[in-house]
C-alpha cells in the first residue's frame, strides 16, 4: 500500500487552523495507509506560519513549506506537489470543507484513473451545507462557460479535493502555469492533453462561510485565464474510461 501525500495550501487561516489540525489527527488516527501532510503557507500576513511550525514541529509526517509572498493558490499546490513523497497525492483546502475521510471515495474510484476529482455538482445531495444561492449561481455560471471554452466535460472542476497519482501531478505541476484560483482547470486540461485518465466522483461537502474567493474581482480574474488556457493549451478532449491512449499513459 502506497504512502499518500495530502497537499494543503495555507493563506490567512489562522482562525480555522486549529480546528483542521484536530480533524487531520482525528483522520490519520483511523486511517490505514502512510500518510504524509504537507502545508504551504501561501505568504501569510497573520499567525497562520506560527501556527503551522509548532504543529508541524511535534508530529511525524507534518511539515511546512513556507515563502514571504502571496503568490496564489495555484503556485501553492504545485509547490507542495513538488515536495510530496507519496504514490497518490491529494490536494485539500484547507477549511476541510470536504472531509479528509471521503478520500476513500477517491481512492475506490483510483484504481483505474490517474486523477479523481471530488465533485458536488455529480450528486448534489452530497452537498449537506449549500452556499449562498448568488454563489451557486455564478458557480454553475461558470461551469458552463468553462466546458464552451476548454472542452473539458467535468461538472465541478472547482471543488478543492483532487487526487493524483504522483507520475500525473508532478507532470502537469511542471508545466502549469496558473497561479490563482483558475489552477484547477488548467491542471485537467494539461492532464487531459497528456492523456491521463480522469474521474469525477460525489463527495460530501459543506459550506464554508468564510472563503477566500472574491466573487466578482476573482470570477473576471478566472474567466481572463480561461480565455488565456484556450489560447496556450487549446480545446482539449478527454480520453474515455478504457480508451487505448489512457491505458497506455496509466502503464507508464
Amino acid at each position: 500500500m502506497g504512502k499518500l501525500s495530502i497537499v494543503i495550501p495555507v493563506f490567512n487561516e489562522e482562525r480555522r487552523l486549529p480546528e483542521t489540525i484536530e480533524r487531520i489527527e482525528e483522520f490519520r488516527s483511523g486511517f490505514d495507509r502512510p500518510t504524509e501532510i504537507i502545508f504551504v503557507d501561501d505568504g501569510s500576513s497573520d499567525r497562520s506560519g506560527e501556527i503551522l511550525k509548532a504543529a508541524t514541529a511535534r508530529r511525524d509526517g507534518w511539515r511546512v513549506v513556507t515563502y514571504s509572498t502571496n503568490a496564489g493558490k495555484g503556485y501553492a499546490v504545485r509547490r507542495g506537489i513538488m515536495e510530496a513523497t507519496g504514490t497518490r497525492i491529494l490536494i485539500s483546502d484547507a477549511d476541510l470543507s470536504t472531509p479528509l475521510a471521503e478520500v476513500e471515495t477517491l481512492l475506490a474510484a483510483a484504481g483505474g484513473a490517474d486523477i479523481v476529482i471530488g465533485s458536488r455538482a455529480v450528486d448534489e445531495t452530497s452537498v449537506k451545507v449549500a452556499q449562498p444561492s448568488y454563489r451557486q449561481s455564478m458557480g454553475k455560471t461558470f461551469n458552463r462557460l468553462m466546458r464552451m471554452i476548454t472542452g473539458l466535460p467535468f461538472r465541478d472542476t472547482q471543488c478543492g479535493f483532487k487526487l493524483f497519482s504522483v507520475d500525473a501531478a508532478k507532470t502537469v505541476a511542471h508545466r502549469a502555469t496558473v497561479d490563482r484560483f483558475a489552477w484547477d482547470v488548467e491542471f485537467l486540461m494539461l492532464a487531459c492533453r497528456e492523456g491521463y485518465r480522469i474521474e469525477e466522483v460525489p463527495v460530501l461537502w459543506f459550506n464554508s462561510p468564510e472563503s477566500r474567493v472574491r466573487v466578482v474581482r476573482d470570477s473576471f480574474r478566472m474567466l481572463v485565464d480561461l480565455l488565456r488556457m484556450r489560447i496556450r493549451i487549446g480545446p482539449v478532449s478527454c480520453a474515455d474510461p478504457g480508451t487505448a491512449g489512457s491505458r497506455q499513459r496509466s502503464e507508464r
